[in-house]
């Protein structure tokens, strides 16, 4: 069975055009280690994919356009793990990068609104305060979109065998904004029961969720156990805020899966990052480069630490401020992932690989 050996750390995994994700570590990860990651306009632009509805629910299609992709990342960075596919002919991970990051709200009832060159979103049809009052998990049995997920799942495994990969099931805090809108921030101050019930609710779907797609997938031979947490709107909330609205939440998806990825986007974590230190079970946190990267280091000497490096900084930093980038977070937070996500079209190709060899050479400086 797939990751049936126990796992204690989580490294940064971003699939063909999906937005960053976790999954497993193997124990043998250089000091640091890069991960590359693409927006679906890259691969729009480079082979002509179209990221439209059909991409996100027809998996043979979505599997055609993979073979397309595979073989674009393949011919122009031969030599790097860009999505991790073994054989760009074949690609297992079907699953990875469907419903972007709109999956919870969808089950919540607020549609999703598909781009052919973008990662979908949300439609601003926002539930009002009476509907979230009235609100109650949904029924996953009855849930015409978990049906779908699981008829994808169904196909997938026919025609490939398993059922790789991972679903983004988001934050707390982002599905609830997804389904409240801007009106969730006042009212952690206005209507503060609200916001408890809302993001209690949203908590319970993304366990129960999770746990019935890792059954399913276990029947099909693949034994994930872990759970990614994407905080990625936190510093819209106070510290004070996260404690008394989020923080119950995030401890009660760890609890549940035992192993839990904390995700901060490229922000500045040291407002929270005592609050992630509370979470039992943090197997990876990753965070932006204004962060006290030493602090962080010592309070998650466990797991996988991870830093977000901004699309803009790889397109428009001299070849010596990276250096010097990479080899600060080398020496304050090392070792660690280097995670560049959401890279952009136009973004020269030497600059992915430049940087690839600068994290080479600097863990060859670095290990024992």
């Amino acid at each position: 069975m797939e990751s049936a050996r126990p796992y204690d750390e989580l490294v940064s995994y971003i699939a063909l055009s999906a937005p960053a994700t976790r999954r497993p570590g193997t124990g043998d990860e250089p000091f640091l280690r890069p991960e590359f990651g693409f927006t679906p306009k890259w691969y729009r632009d480079a082979v002509g994919v179209d990221f439209g509805t059909r991409w996100h629910t027809d998996p043979g299609y979505r599997r055609s356009a993979l073979v397309k992709m595979a073989r674009e990342v393949r011919r122009r960075f031969p030599l790097l793990p860009i999505g991790q596919v073994e054989d760009p002919e074949a690609p297992t991970d079907l699953l990875t990068g469907i419903y972007g990051a709109s999956f919870v709200a969808l089950l919540y009832g607020i549609p999703i609104e598909y781009q052919e060159d973008n990662w979908p979103w949300s439609a601003r049809e926002h539930l009002d305060g009476e509907a979230v009052d009235r609100l109650e998990p949904p029924d996953l049995e009855s849930s015409a979109p978990f049906a779908e997920l699981m008829g994808q799942l169904d196909w997938i495994e026919r025609e490939t065998g398993t059922v790789r990969g991972y679903l983004n099931w988001q934050g707390v805090l982002n599905s609830a904004y997804r389904i409240r809108g801007e009106d969730l921030f006042l009212e952690m101050v206005r209507e503060p029961n609200r916001v408890h019930h809302l993001v209690s609710c949203v908590a319970t779907t993304m366990i129960e969720g999770a746990q019935r797609l890792y059954a399913r997938q276990r029947e099909a031979g693949v034994d994930n156990r872990h759970f990614t947490v994407s905080n990625c709107l936190v510093n819209m909330v106070s510290p004070k805020h996260y404690e008394e609205f989020l923080l119950a939440h995030d401890r009660r998806i760890a609890e549940s899966f035992g192993l839990i990825g904390i995700h901060n986007c490229a922000w500045n974590a040291n407002p929270y990052l005592d609050h992630y230190a509370s979470v039992p079970d943090v197997a990876y946190v990753d965070m932006g480069l204004d962060s006290d990267l030493p602090k962080a280091r010592s309070l998650f000497p466990a797991g996988r630490r991870a830093l977000m490096y901004t699309p803009m900084e790889v397109r428009d930093k001299t070849s010596e401020q990276l250096r010097a980038d990479l080899e600060q977070i080398a020496r304050q937070y090392g070792p660690c992932d280097l995670v560049f996500a959401d890279i952009e079209s136009g973004t020269p190709d030497e600059r992915v690989l430049e940087l690839a060899r600068m994290c080479d050479e600097i863990s060859a400086a670095n290990e024992p």
